[in-house]
């Protein structure tokens, strides 16, 4: 059965899921980047990301690989697919990740602002859904068949998926960084009421690793 899960989401010490002013040069801002310093050694990440052999093994490269096993489609704010706000008007942006992203599997953007689909190097094709959450889950459950749909983020669209209990299981690393404003991931969020339960605690040396699972009705 398909699920729906949440991977290798960082957060900072004081919460946060992302740093202050977001821009093209600081798409997690401020300070944003120090939170992946778990991930980005990792065997799966430097694969993945910069085509590279070598890597970290180890707690943080399982937490890394576990992120992309079984995943048939993703879910990204529009945040995550570029700087752009407001209309779409620089078509020629096609993502922060270059001709052929990391996904390799359809991806559904958020958006108020339609676009037609992007199809990408290596199989990754982006769609832009204007209908909201739902809708953009009811594609992505379509297009991943028996496989699982992935919640790239970022914080805004974690939240309402968590909110409207539509996340199985949530991967959360918190690293050892403060970053005194940005995005507050959980802040207000009532985890327990929600029906979320700590399945899995694991710590490495840059990273604490929380598995969060809803617990079936």
């Amino acid at each position: 059965m398909t699920q729906v899960r949440i991977e290798s989401f960082t957060m900072s010490l004081d919460g946060y899921g992302a740093g202050r002013n977001q821009d093209i040069d600081h798409p997690m801002g401020m300070g944003g980047r120090d939170l992946h310093q778990w991930a980005l050694p990792t065997r799966t990440f430097q694969r993945v990301l910069l085509g590279a052999d070598g890597g970290t093994t180890g707690v943080d490269e399982d937490f890394a690989a576990r992120g992309f096993r079984n995943v048939g489609a993703w879910i990204l704010g529009r945040n995550m697919f570029g700087p752009i706000r407001g209309p779409w008007s620089d078509m020629r942006w096609k993502g922060w990740w270059g001709d052929n992203p990391p996904y390799h599997v359809p991806v559904f953007v958020l958006t108020h602002y339609p676009r037609p689909p992007i199809a990408m190097e290596g199989g990754t094709v982006f769609h832009f859904v204007a209908g909201g959450i739902h809708e953009a889950l009811e594609r992505a459950r379509e297009a991943a068949g028996a496989m699982d749909v992935r919640i790239g983020g970022g914080v805004d669209v974690v939240r309402q998926y968590l909110r409207a209990g539509l996340i199985d299981e949530m991967h959360l690393a918190v690293a050892p960084v403060l970053l005194g404003g940005g995005e507050r991931l959980l802040e207000g969020m009532d985890l327990p009421a929600l029906g979320y339960e700590c399945t899995q605690f694991t710590a490495s040396g840059k990273a604490m690793h929380v598995v969060l699972r809803r617990r079936s009705n």
